[in-house]
């Protein structure tokens, strides 16, 4: 069996990033950023002022109180063509340009103005409450690089920067094809011996979170001609998924079955728990990855594999499998020469420390432990026992993977 380690190798080797397109800012949320975003202008404009209050010479209020001519008032939007003189004083609000000749802002608490003129009860050295010019970032920085996925800040950001368009990654297209004649959709009448389908809706819920584009291409009966014509429909696909039929029983028909359509296997069975019976190929140029039938199993593959292809596509970095140490809640047997991904819960300690407890059951098909896991404890294989307290790395889901 192949080790996890040389099946991502593999699997990320496959993929180069996928051409650019333009997008309007307002739907550029969660897509990737193809090239850099350098802004179109400096911020703030000119040096503005930071608080309400009143632009003077910091000399002129060294030595405090004082009285200055107000000559000008100056709300934000708007500017005074003139030059602060000594003695003099400008009524200035949050974000209006500095005027000339002043060097600081007196915040209005500290004044009262009478008759035109303003007491200066407070002295402010120079600069104060003043934003400088390009404080935020100036024309032609680089504010957001490439290979970057836009959150909600980031488009706030690229406002700023007068960026109305950005080139990010197009989509991925991946085509999602489930197999079995034991599976219903929901909702759809169901046999005395069938089970509920949720393997293709999770998974295109994954590649939907992550940035995808979901190709749902139903389920295919266990019949090699079924699957080959269904198969079909990820022509032109960036990846296809097949999810169950890829282990060793009569009724595994995927490898057979593309077999018919020009499936050229790179790697069948790794040393993985759950997951063991994982395909990964291609169909004349469409990559594919054929994922094993237990929910469980196809969830956790495609946290492993699928978002290593998906990122791989979007041109993101390699770091979304990057393990975290946390404190063992439970005491853990030694580990065969498979790697395991057990599903496990996260909680605080007394000193605040992250404990990970592992589900006394980690059976494959139990879906609903995996959708109440904080993380999957991922051991090595032939990793020796531990003890509740040990250090053990985990993968944590949640904010880490979207969608899951």
């Amino acid at each position: 069996m192949l080790s996890v380690e040389e099946a991502l190798s593999r699997v990320r080797a496959a993929f180069a990033p996928l051409p650019a397109e333009t997008v309007s800012i307002a739907d550029a949320l969660g897509r990737v950023l193809a090239a850099d975003a350098v802004s179109r202008v400096t911020q703030p404009p000119h040096d503005v002022s930071a608080m309400d209050g009143y632009a003077v010479r910091a000399a002129d209020v060294a030595t405090a109180p004082v009285t200055l001519d107000v000559v000008a008032r100056i709300p934000a939007g708007s500017s005074f063509d003139g030059e602060i003189q000594s003695g003099q004083a400008a009524r200035i609000f949050t974000g209006a340009p500095l005027p000339a000749g002043a060097d600081s802002i007196v915040i209005q608490e500290d004044t009262e103005e009478t008759a035109g003129r303003v007491t200066v009860k407070a002295s402010a050295p120079a600069g104060t409450y003043v934003r400088p010019a390009g404080l935020d970032f100036r024309r032609g920085d680089v504010g957001l690089p490439a290979g970057q996925r836009l959150g909600a800040r980031d488009i706030g950001f690229a406002a700023a920067m007068n960026l109305p368009w950005l080139a990010v990654r197009r989509r991925p297209r991946v085509g999602i094809l489930a197999t079995g004649d034991e599976v219903v959709m929901p909702g759809d009448p169901k046999g005395p011996n069938q089970i509920i389908s949720s393997n293709g809706l999770s998974l295109a819920a994954f590649v939907t979170a992550c940035g995808g584009q979901a190709i749902n291409l139903g389920i295919a009966p266990d019949n090699r001609d079924s699957l080959a014509a269904l198969a079909e429909g990820a022509a032109g696909a960036d990846l296809l998924i097949t999810s169950g039929g890829a282990s060793v029983g009569d009724h595994d028909l995927v490898r057979a079955g593309l077999g018919d359509s020009g499936l050229e296997v790179d790697f069948w069975k790794i040393a993985m728990r759950p997951g063991k019976p994982l395909i990964f190929g291609r169909i004349g140029t469409t990559p594919m990855l054929g994922l094993p039938g237990n929910p469980v199993s196809s969830l956790i593959c495609a946290v492993v594999f699928v978002r290593t292809a998906l990122d791989a596509l979007l041109g993101l970095k390699d770091d979304a499998l990057a393990l975290e140490s946390v404190i063992l809640g439970a005491d853990l047997p030694a580990n065969d020469r498979r790697q395991d991904y057990l599903r496990a819960k996260l909680s605080l300690d007394g000193q605040g420390r992250r404990v990970a407890t592992a589900f006394g059951r980690q059976d494959s098909s139990m879906l609903a432990t995996l959708a109440r896991a904080d993380c999957l404890i991922v051991r090595k294989p032939h990793a020796e026992a531990l003890n509740s307290g040990d250090p053990v790395d985990i993968l944590p889901l949640a904010g880490n993977f979207p969608g899951i």
